[in-house]
């Protein structure tokens, strides 16, 4: 059985994977501005940020009220909320939208949580498959010293401190990461991830994504794909619509 539904839509979706400190977020950022500035309609969209749960969310962190198997819960529902609301809007109309995290972020984070992996599966089976999906391998160590070395404290549920790993935050953090780190790279094949060296400059890791993107999209982005409406005069100055 699939594990996504297909995308029989105009539009496309590029999604970026990867542990935290891989530098997934800015590739994404980048690859949408370059985007834009190719001509099309580009929406963004981000993990846990829809609107629907995030009161209830930010209250159940404050008070480490989660279990595992509820804060995979919570996501679900936010992820649900932002597809059904935002992304399979967009997506329908012919806009590409970039999505900083995916389903794979359950994937990985639940699952070094102790939940099922066909449980999480089971339940983002409603999600749109992804045209272009990255993920940004990084060394464990890399990623820590990027996070460690920028941060002033970490969260309870983002260093894992509600699992017993460890009682120290940053071992308890470094212990998480690994176990995530092992479960994108379990799921490479069967995500059909393109892996990205995320230990190349960012110039770098940014051309081998636009060039992933010409090749595996080019054809259908110059003859399905929104584009913005071009640039018009307006009191003697170019001026260009807001895109999505």
């Amino acid at each position: 059985m699939p594990l996504f539904v297909p995308n029989r839509y105009r539009g496309k979706l590029i999604v970026v994977e990867g542990i935290d400190g891989s530098g997934k977020s800015t590739q994404i950022s980048l690859l949408s501005h370059w985007l834009r500035s190719q001509g099309y309609a580009v929406a963004f969209s981000e993990w846990n940020s829809s609107p629907l749960v995030r009161q209830t969310t930010r209250r159940g962190k404050r008070k480490e009220m989660f279990t595992p198997t509820t804060f995979s819960l919570i996501h679900a529902t936010d992820f649900a909320d932002r597809m059904e609301s935002y992304i399979f809007p967009l997506v329908k109309s012919g806009a590409i939208v970039c999505a900083d995290r995916y389903a794979g972020t359950a994937f990985a984070r639940d699952v070094a949580r102790g939940v099922g992996r066909r449980w999480v599966r089971n339940l983002y089976r409603f999600a749109l498959h992804p045209n272009l999906s990255f993920y940004f391998r990084v060394p464990l160590d890399v990623a820590l010293g990027r996070i460690l070395g920028g941060r002033d404290a970490l969260k309870h549920y983002e260093a894992g401190m509600d699992l017993g790993l460890a009682r120290d935050v940053e071992e308890s953090f470094r212990i998480f990461q690994g176990r995530i780190l092992d479960e994108y790279e379990a799921m490479i094949d069967e995500m059909g991830f393109h892996v990205i060296d995320a230990t190349l400059s960012i110039e770098e890791q940014q051309q081998i994504m636009r060039d992933i993107v010409i090749r595996e999209l080019g054809e259908s982005l110059k003859n399905g794909v929104l584009h913005q409406p071009a640039a018009r005069e307006f009191n003697g100055q170019a001026t260009t619509p807001a895109v999505l």
